[in-house]
């Protein structure tokens, strides 16, 4: 792990996909662009190259990683995807924005604290071009969580990386905004092809399994425990209480509005929720650097990728243990 003053920021081009790849090979931490948020990557198989993502970030180590891969054949080096319900759905999905929690190949040459001692493993093929491009450079898989703190906001630009992880990792790989503006959809496809929403995302799974049954998808208990990443309770937090569904800010908030709902910033003005997911953490990292103490967000409807925006809104709005 970096331990100076400040981190480069270079552009996310040919010459800054291969310094970030020639840091990564060697075992150090790059912020990286994918089309959800920055993730903060590095080689997935070296047990002390995973361990500096926990130093830097001050994860939870029973708190697993996302392995990122560059397709369906890499992935299937670590998880078994002899089902083939789940090896159509990676096939279809893939790359995009959808995370699937598979069991762990005895063989895999992954660092053990990348599943947090659990059999199986969360695996995603990114479609952002910087991230597929870095991919494409290296000989080994990329544990990537979201690039900041834990428990803090998530970054959708270099400066949100920096404002917590500056003079904590190597390199930020700038490419700009993230598109879709929220982590991954996590679905664990289990025995007798029972579905898991285990968090929502800009994937809708209901929507897919009609794609794919025919059918509604039934409602079924989740598994215990932590079983992937960003379940925790409390995550994503501003530093500040949330109070949710205002109509109105109080005098002492930082009001994030939606629809016609006004306030000091909006996640969309027009009611959008694929645009208030884009907007979500932006919004956050503005109330969080405001100078009133509280914050308080309209309400988003729960449709679509409105559910993953109130998911991590509640964490946010849940005060730490």
């Amino acid at each position: 792990m970096r331990d100076k003053d400040t981190t480069p920021v270079v552009p996310a081009d040919e010459e800054g996909i291969a310094r970030a790849a020639a840091i990564l090979e060697a075992g150090g931490l790059v912020a990286v662009p994918t089309e959800t948020v920055y993730g903060l990557a590095a080689r997935a198989d070296s047990a002390e190259a995973v361990a500096r993502i926990y130093a830097a970030k001050g994860r939870p180590d029973f708190n697993p990683l996302i392995v990122h891969v560059r397709d369906v054949e890499q992935a299937a080096l670590y998880g078994d995807f002899s089902d083939p319900v789940l090896s159509d759905i990676a096939q279809v999905m893939w790359p995009g924005p959808l995370t699937l929690v598979v069991e762990r190949r005895a063989d895999a040459a992954l660092a053990e604290a990348v599943t947090a001692g659990l059999p199986t493993v969360a695996l995603r093929a990114p479609a952002h071009p910087v991230m597929r491009a870095l991919l494409e450079a290296v000989d080994f898989p990329l544990a990537a969580p979201s690039a900041n703190r834990s428990g803090f906001i998530s970054p959708t630009s270099a400066e949100h990386v920096l404002a917590s992880l500056d003079g904590r990792i190597d390199l930020v790989l700038d490419a700009g905004p993230t598109e879709a503006g929220v982590e991954s959809t996590i679905l664990r496809i289990g025995p007798d092809d029972a579905w898991h929403e285990l968090r929502p995302g800009p994937v809708d799974v209901a929507a897919l399994y009609r794609d794919y049954h025919d059918r509604e998808m039934p409602v079924g208990q989740a598994p215990a425990g932590i079983t992937a990443p960003g379940q925790l309770a409390s995550h994503y937090a501003p530093g500040k209480p949330v109070r949710l569904d205002a109509a109105q800010a109080e005098a002492d908030e930082f009001l994030i509005g939606f629809g016609p709902v006004t306030g000091d910033v909006t996640l969309s003005a027009s009611g959008d929720v694929t645009e208030a997911a884009a907007r979500l953490y932006h919004c956050l990292h503005e109330a969080a650097r405001s100078d009133r103490p509280r914050i308080a967000v309209a309400p988003v409807p729960d449709r679509g990728v409105g559910r993953a925006v109130n998911d991590r809104l509640r964490r946010a709005a849940t005060p730490p243990d």
